[in-house]
């Protein structure tokens, strides 16, 4: 992590309820999965190109009904006005600013509508995701869809990880549960079932199937992300059910704690897809060296969720600004150190790992070479 990112931190730990940084930055079990998600990125190194002659760079990527000026995208986090006051409305304006995609979800602390409207003050064509859970209901799960449609979300990021909600022991000890009065989870209000004026919870159900993410596609003609894979075969099966992109995920660590790390999981799934849809990732990228090995493994951008957060405690919109065209800066400045003008040029044999990298250097028989040819010590 840069110094300025754990710079804006540290302002966040100071700012917020130490219950409330806990639920933001906590993880399941014994957060074990919380930790690899960044240690993997560490134990990754990038094998540069030199003499390439890439004077200026074009950072864009495009992306399911989305344009975004760098492949850095603010992935679903809840409740952003236990960070600030102005919560979603703050990050969707300096999401927008930076001309990225935001991802707002069903754990909203503002509706939809308006974090699209906050949005498009800033810029008329800023592009929003809405996030969502499959409800047990579908009716529940079409008039969230209808929400998302009517405030301009141009996808829909599904989230498939969550049968049931994981074991965060931070919010357990705390007794965290509930959200302080005056802030709900926006989006769930007025729903099929639920009481005049009040929200539904968010459910969970361990009987959701592929039946109810065809239900989904039956419902609307929005682009879908579905968000949480990590095994290849759900990844093949995926593709063929008509999905339009993959968000591999382990839900920041806050779901199942003995899960893999997302970019250790992530090659296996680039292969499973095999160019089909677009590969996205999210879980442990804090700096622009991690953007960059993510897309040379072979995503086509990364989420961050967590720094968003950071920042917006620490300065609100302009904190979530900084952080964003911190990583912009980053990513540029790795870019061009590995001979790139483009996202597209980064390789996957230009990642390997460090003890790989370092028996390279000293002229052994496990180098670049045998990481192309699939040997060596890589986790892929």
């Amino acid at each position: 992590m840069t110094s300025a990112l754990s710079g804006l931190r540290e302002r966040a730990r100071k700012n917020l309820d130490p219950v409330h940084y806990d639920f933001f930055a906590g993880g399941a079990g014994e957060e074990v999965a919380l930790a690899e998600n960044e240690r993997a990125f560490h134990a990754l190194a990038l094998l540069p190109r030199v003499l390439r002659g890439a004077a200026e760079r074009d950072l864009r990527v495009t992306l399911p009904g989305a344009r975004a000026s760098l492949p850095v995208i603010v992935s679903p986090t809840a409740f952003h006005r236990l960070a600030h006051p102005d919560g979603e409305l703050a990050t969707a304006r300096a999401v927008a600013a930076a001309d990225t995609v935001l991802v707002t979800g069903v754990a909203s602390t503002i509706a939809v509508g308006e974090v699209t409207a906050a949005a498009r003050a800033v810029r008329d064509e800023a592009s929003v995701w809405f996030q969502l859970y499959l409800h047990p209901e579908q009716d529940v799960t079409t008039a969230l869809v209808r929400r998302a449609e009517r405030a301009g979300c141009s996808a829909l990021v599904v989230t498939v990880d969550s049968p049931v909600f994981g074991r965060r022991e931070r919010d357990r000890r705390n007794g965290f549960h509930d959200l302080p009065p005056g802030l709900a989870a926006e989006n769930m209000r007025d729903l099929p079932g639920a009481a005049p004026g009040k929200p539904l919870d968010i459910a969970m159900s361990p009987a959701l199937s592929w039946d109810h993410l065809r239900r989904l596609r039956d419902v609307t003609a929005l682009p879908v992300v579905l968000k949480g894979v990590l095994h290849p075969e759900d990844a093949a099966l995926a593709v063929t059910e008509g999905v339009d992109a993959l968000l591999v995920s382990n839900h920041g660590g806050r779901q199942l704690d003995a899960a893999p790390a997302t970019v250790e999981a992530l090659p296996a799934v680039v292969s499973a897809v095999a160019g089909r849809v677009p590969v996205l990732l999210d879980g442990g990228v804090r700096g622009g060296s991690d953007v960059a090995k993510a897309l040379a493994l072979g995503a086509t951008a990364v989420g961050i969720g967590r720094p968003v957060l950071w920042g917006l405690a620490a300065e609100g919109a302009q904190g979530v600004r900084q952080v964003l065209e911190l990583l912009r800066a980053e990513f540029d400045n790795v870019l061009a150190l590995c001979g790139g003008r483009s996202p597209a040029d980064l390789t996957r044999d230009l990642v390997v790992a460090r003890a790989t990298a370092a028996t390279a250097a000293w002229g052994t028989s496990v180098g670049p070479q045998a990481v192309r040819a699939g040997e060596g010590s890589m986790p892929w």
